[in-house]
């Protein structure tokens, strides 16, 4: 493992990654002109709090799924709901990063991604398909890097958080792997390959005291 990957983790990453888990109407006065320039004119819908509903409900649906089957189709319409940036640039780059890394061009894929956050800042797959590639290419440093970001926009990831247990129980560090996994479970509970590795963890980790 290299000297930089252990430096970034025990400068705190990991911890900080994990995170710690008003409309005034306008009154016009009787006779008054309207102002369209105030927050009395219509306003158009937000899309992005009909995009946080929708991921609310599914999210809550996904912490009652009863089988890993049902999670499994809830946890897939959560994905195709964070593949979507609201950014016809960034959809169209973000589509053609996801091709290359299928052909296993992982600099094209990266360089495609590096426009697409440049592009969304604030979109969390980007960063996430980001960590992936970076994961693929070897570079576990830049990929908690990408996967801390993930967890700032969108702290329910579970697939960011489970790529964190991953890393750290590759570098050694299983009891911040745990950690990772625990929260992974927590909200997403019919993960079974991440339900045994918890156990298994849990085993070689706190059974260590006994």
């Amino acid at each position: 493992m290299s000297n930089g990957f252990l430096i970034l983790l025990r400068a705190g990453l990991v911890a900080a990654a994990l995170p710690a888990f008003a409309l005034q109407p306008a009154i016009a006065a009787a006779g008054d002109r309207p102002d369209v320039s105030t927050s009395a004119q219509v306003k158009p819908a937000d899309p992005q709090k009909g995009r946080k509903k929708v991921l609310d409900d599914l999210f809550e649906r996904l912490a009652k799924a009863q089988d890993e089957v049902e999670a499994k189709g809830v946890s897939g319409a959560i994905e195709r709901v964070w593949m979507h940036s609201g950014s016809d640039t960034a959809d169209l780059l973000m589509g053609r990063a996801m091709q290359a890394l299928k052909r296993k061009d992982y600099a094209l894929s990266q360089e495609l991604l590096n426009a697409v956050v440049e592009i969304e800042p604030e979109w969390a797959e980007a960063w996430n398909k980001r960590a992936t590639v970076r994961y693929l290419a070897d570079d576990a440093m830049g990929s908690m890097q990408d996967i801390a970001h993930v967890l700032k926009l969108e702290p329910r990831h579970f697939g960011a958080l489970s790529g964190m247990g991953f890393i750290l129980q590759r570098g050694g560090f299983d009891n911040r792997a745990l950690e990772a996994f625990r929260k992974a479970l927590e909200i997403s509970p019919q993960q079974e390959e991440i339900r045994r590795l918890v156990d298994k963890l849990t085993l070689s980790v706190e059974g260590q005291g006994i």
